[in-house]
């Protein structure tokens, strides 16, 4: 195999500063030119830094369009416009991997508990609100109304006399028995 003599031909890094002012120009020739020589490189950077095929081909297409778009930005003056291409592809390379989260495996998942109630808790909960509900049915429906007023909608028992066209004492004494008859068919129901 021939080595070229010093001097005889332009090296990669010399090839690569001659074309970027030509694409900085709009030379599409001269990026597709530049894309060839710096393709292979640019990949195999992006997949050692990644260890991903897909995701360094996504970063390589991203540092592409980067150099087509911004090609007016290189300075000759602080390096060569492959190591400008390089710094440009590694700042790709290194955003991607810190918007990488790590997941959890499945497995994982399986061993988290439910932070809601379990079905026993559930199931007690709902038999208690029905059997809840049944006494309140069979209850005399001014003391139901009574019980509503002062627990469900949190009046007080002036503004309940009021509603009812009756004395706050009556309310009290209706939310009294109203509540001994509850808890007695309640107990009635637990036996």
């Amino acid at each position: 195999m021939d080595v070229p003599a010093p001097g005889s031909g332009p090296s990669a890094p010399d090839t690569a500063s001659l074309l970027l002012p030509r694409v900085a120009a709009g030379d599409a020739v001269a990026f597709t030119a530049l894309v060839r020589l710096l393709e292979r490189p640019a990949r195999a950077l992006a997949w050692r830094t990644l260890m991903d095929t897909a995701a360094a081909e996504d970063v390589c297409q991203q540092a592409f369009l980067r150099l087509w778009t911004h090609a007016a930005r290189f300075d000759p003056a602080r390096g060569s416009a492959e190591a400008w291409f390089r710094r440009i592809l590694i700042n790709l390379c290194l955003d991607r991997r810190r918007s990488i989260r790590p997941v959890q495996t499945i497995d994982d998942g399986f061993d988290m508990a439910d932070p809601g109630p379990d079905p026993e808790s559930q199931a007690i909960a709902a038999d208690g609100r029905a059997r809840l509900e049944a006494a309140m049915a069979r209850l005399n429906p001014r003391q139901r109304l009574a019980l509503g007023l002062f627990h469900g909608d949190g009046l007080s028992m002036a503004e309940i006399a009021e509603q009812m066209d009756t004395t706050a004492k009556a309310v009290e004494g209706l939310l009294g028995r109203a509540r001994n008859e509850l808890r007695t068919m309640l107990n009635e129901t637990n036996t």
